[in-house]
């Protein structure tokens, strides 16, 4: 190789690597360059090129491909302000809601991987991935959403308790459940995709309006009657009780076991629906792949929580309710007749777990220096505020 083309590719290699660096890295990529200029050895000059071209590429690339995914769920600019890029990895378990994201669309596609499997119509296919586009599309519009503070999501999580009423009272019934509300022709439950961001919502944010919603929620999925939801709301607020009880947590917790005793000695009539019930255990009858992947998505919906709870201390309270009543979800599919989520055929869970990122922090882990630790005090404000301004 000759000594212009040596010097060519080192010239090369510096342009196209700061081309790549986001904004706040451009220095160091006009600093290599001036450097490699500087270096009179050709051999070493594309040495030292290539070393740092190699070094910093891989996480320049990582910031390209997790930047739309912070932009969605409001997390801002990935990496801004580190002095040192972290990789793909660690940036996106710094950020709970991009962990959600990437657990919600990897969950719906093993989901429509066992629906095609199983032979499912393909509008089932359609309407479930319809759903994650939507539950997305609300997740960043109102992950956006100006700051309205703790009266707004207040005000927000006692109409979604009114929903709730208003569906026990007029919805849809079905062998007198009735948990449904039609729109469009598509059969909604309400409770599925409003409970989920109840409850992490009043994880992080108690009084007495807000305690009165919970309790009306209850008497609500008490109604439907719902043991899937009752129970989900009672296992939440159980764990809620543990981690961080007070009068507010009591009063609900004590709503919420009323109401799912009341689910329990109602008998509940509503048959197997296929795709939708039961399909953790019918899926491997169809393909140990299609069981495979009910399982591993089903275990995808945990991973937010999962990561929370260990890189996320100061909040850990809504990690954990986020994950125990999507585990609630999981083992009631797994008992009873209830809706297997986002694996399974129905929109309402999937939307229901895109809204529920909405509560979780937006940034978390960055505590070891006084700035990233004032963003993230900064950061675990606006949940509620976007909650409550979506769904109010």
């Amino acid at each position: 190789m000759n000594r212009s083309l040596r010097r060519g590719i080192a010239d090369l290699a510096c342009r196209v690597l700061q081309a790549a660096l986001p904004p706040s890295l451009q220095s160091w990529g006009q600093a290599i360059r001036c450097e490699t200029a500087d270096i009179p050895d050709d051999t070493e000059a594309l040495r030292y090129a290539l070393e740092s071209f190699c070094g910093l590429m891989p996480r320049a690339l990582a910031w390209h491909l997790l930047r739309p995914f912070a932009s969605l769920t409001g997390d801002g600019p990935p990496f801004h302000g580190d002095p040192i890029m972290m990789n793909l990895f660690h940036a996106t378990l710094r950020r709970p809601r991009v962990t959600g994201v990437a657990s919600a669309i990897g969950a719906v596609a093993l989901g429509l991987v066992y629906m095609a499997l199983a032979g499912a119509p393909m509008r089932y296919l359609g309407i479930n991935a319809s759903a994650l586009l939507l539950g997305l599309a609300l997740l960043a519009l109102l992950g956006r959403s100006l700051p309205g503070g703790r009266r707004l999501t207040t005000a927000a999580l006692v109409a979604m308790a009114g929903a709730l009423l208003a569906t026990a009272l007029l919805g849809h019934s079905v062998d007198g459940a009735a948990r449904w509300v039609r729109l469009g022709g598509f059969s909604i439950q309400p409770s599925l995709i409003l409970l989920p961001a109840m409850l992490v919502a009043f994880a992080r944010c108690r009084n007495a309006l807000t305690t009165v919603g919970m309790v009306a929620a209850a008497m609500a999925l008490a109604g439907q009657p719902d043991r899937a939801m009752a129970g989900m709301l009672a296992v939440g607020l159980a764990v809620l009780a543990i981690m961080r009880r007070d009068r507010f947590v009591v009063a609900a917790l004590c709503a919420s076991i009323a109401g799912f005793v009341a689910t329990v000695v109602r008998a509940d009539t509503l048959m197997a629906v296929p795709y939708v019930d039961g399909i953790l255990y019918s899926s491997f009858e169809v393909h140990a792949l299609a069981g495979a992947a009910v399982m591993g998505g089903s275990l995808l919906l945990l991973a937010p929580a999962i990561v929370g709870w260990h890189r996320d201390s100061p909040n850990r309270e809504s990690h954990a309710v986020f994950g125990a009543l999507w585990l609630a979800a999981i083992v009631a599919a797994a008992l009873g007749n209830y809706p297997t989520p986002l694996v399974g055929y129905g929109s309402s869970a999937i939307i229901g777990f895109a809204l529920s990122l909405l509560a979780l922090p937006t940034l978390e882990g960055a505590h070891d220096t006084a700035s990233t630790r004032a963003c993230s005090e900064a950061d675990t404000t606006p949940p509620d505020q976007h909650l409550l301004t979506g769904l109010a």
